[in-house]
């Protein structure tokens, strides 16, 4: 089954809130757990019979701390301090099955490994740079970011 370790320290998540009583941390994993069912039914009807791998959990999971991320602003924006308390203890709990991010030194040294390992020379190789990143850091990398800076460089060299 593919995504088996994910899916494992979700599970043991899930229960560990469970046992300590924490109804932040086990609501935010039921709506992983929901989604990534979703996530697998879909992959199913398109011939993935065991479902969605670790890498497309991680990406979903980026997804959904994105999605907290933008309430959150919203929230902000509106006064409402406490739904973007909530929010960001959402954000607290999906981060806890990321692996460690990497730092901006790190960042850019992964893209200009990246970009002389696809030898990409211009804006069109944005793709086969952004595809080694996604292939060596899924779930270290917010890949938005990545992408403009990129653009950014790959722009220089045209």
């Amino acid at each position: 089954m593919k995504g088996i370790i994910m899916r494992d320290a979700i599970s043991n998540a899930q229960k560990e809130a469970l046992k300590a009583k924490d109804k932040t941390a086990l609501s935010t994993i039921r709506l992983i757990t929901a989604a990534l069912k979703d996530r697998d039914i879909a992959a199913r009807t398109k011939g993935s019979g065991d479902g969605i791998s670790d890498d497309e959990i991680l990406s979903m999971l980026q997804t959904m701390i994105k999605q907290r991320a933008e309430s959150v602003k919203l929230y902000n924006e509106g006064n409402r301090p406490e739904l973007a308390a909530a929010e960001n203890e959402e954000i607290r709990v999906i981060q806890q099955f990321l692996p460690q991010q990497l730092t901006a030194a790190e960042l850019e040294e992964a893209i200009t490994n990246a970009i002389s390992e696809t030898g990409a020379e211009s804006v069109k190789d944005m793709g086969k740079v952004m595809g080694v990143l996604k292939g060596k850091y899924a779930g270290q990398i917010d890949f938005g970011a990545a992408s403009g800076e990129i653009k950014s460089r790959l722009m220089q060299n045209s």
